[in-house]
């Protein structure tokens, strides 16, 4: 058994340091200037203890992992039933950027992917594009515990080549699922999508969901009790793009990456973790972050079905102090 979570922790950064697999994304410019060998970790527990190791206060555009948060801001703007008539929560096996709605209601798959994160963006409420910008930098800030800056030339980067998710939005205007006003939401989509954060952030806002929705050093709530288990879920089901199946199989954590190299993963009641590796897999995911999440869920019962008995007894390991 680990001397301490702490060292636990220390052990794995060290054993994963050196893996070379994966890809630095290079598809936006900026996010082709990270360095593959910046590797954090963080957890935070429901009680507000921080354990981490490597680059936890290094920065690093949030990319798809906002839209698991945007999607609980939609849901305390419009209710639950408005946003499941604009925008469903089906698995897909289509690729995340896909031009598909279904067939039948017209609704994107889920808001994991662009056309159902479009929508959702779409749903936040505010007088105008300033405000409705504001409302959801605060919104970050109430899981994080902190506020929030934008990376401009990644949001104009993607800005400049978002033709993609332009035909998108048109064909969901077409269908009903959006608004008239699709520049000024895919300006909020992409301006999201670049906001700042380390995995330090990423941990707190993943704790503040094991905490019901209360952040659990603030005490401030960020999301409505009623909704974060619908948050959790569709992260469950389609927060890994094409790895969600494998993932909640194997790890079987409420879990969101990003293309900028991180994950946010909960331990439901228990914890938050927060990684950040730019190199990614195949299916768009951190590598050494995936790893990372693994060995956790095994070697603590992290797994929301576990019913064994774990390699290590977690809250002894929380309670110990680090040598």
């Amino acid at each position: 058994m680990p001397a301490s979570f702490s060292a636990y922790l220390r052990d794995i950064h060290t054993s994963l340091g050196g893996l070379n697999d994966g890809v630095v994304a290079n598809y936006i410019p900026e996010l082709a200037l990270a360095r593959s060998d910046w590797f954090g970790i963080s957890v935070i527990a429901t009680n507000g203890k921080t354990f981490e190791v490597g680059d936890c206060d290094r920065p690093f555009t949030i990319q798809s992992i906002s839209k698991a948060f945007v999607y609980g801001l939609a849901l305390e703007d419009r209710g639950r039933d408005y946003v499941n008539s604009k925008v469903s929560v089906e698995p897909t096996g289509e690729a995340f950027n896909a031009i598909v709605l279904d067939e039948v209601t017209n609704r994107p798959s889920n808001p994991m992917v662009n056309s159902g994160a479009i929508a959702t963006t779409d749903l936040i409420d505010g007088k105008d594009a300033a405000d409705r910008l504001k409302r959801m930098l605060e919104m970050f800030e109430r899981y994080t515990g902190r506020s929030h800056d934008i990376n401009v030339p990644v949001f104009l980067s993607e800005k400049t080549t978002g033709h993609r998710n332009r035909a998108i939005s048109h064909l969901m205007l077409n269908f009903g699922m959006v608004s008239d006003r699709i520049e000024e939401t895919l300006d909020l989509y992409f301006q999201q999508c670049a906001i700042l954060v380390t995995a330090r952030d990423l941990a707190m806002m993943a704790a503040t969901l094991a905490n019901g929705g209360v952040n659990p050093v603030t005490g401030v709530r960020a999301l409505d009790s009623q909704y974060v288990k619908d948050v959790q879920s569709v992260m469950f089901t389609t927060g890994m793009y094409d790895y969600s199946g494998e993932w909640a199989y194997r790890i079987g954590l409420p879990a969101k990456s990003g293309v900028g190299g991180g994950i946010t993963a909960v331990a439901p009641n228990c914890l938050g973790i927060g990684t950040f590796s730019p190199p990614l897999d195949a299916k768009g995911n951190s590598v050494r972050g995936t790893q990372v999440c693994e060995a956790l869920s095994r070697d603590f019962g992290l797994h929301v079905f576990s019913a064994g008995r774990p390699r290590y007894d977690l809250a002894r390991l929380l309670e110990t102090p680090d040598e």
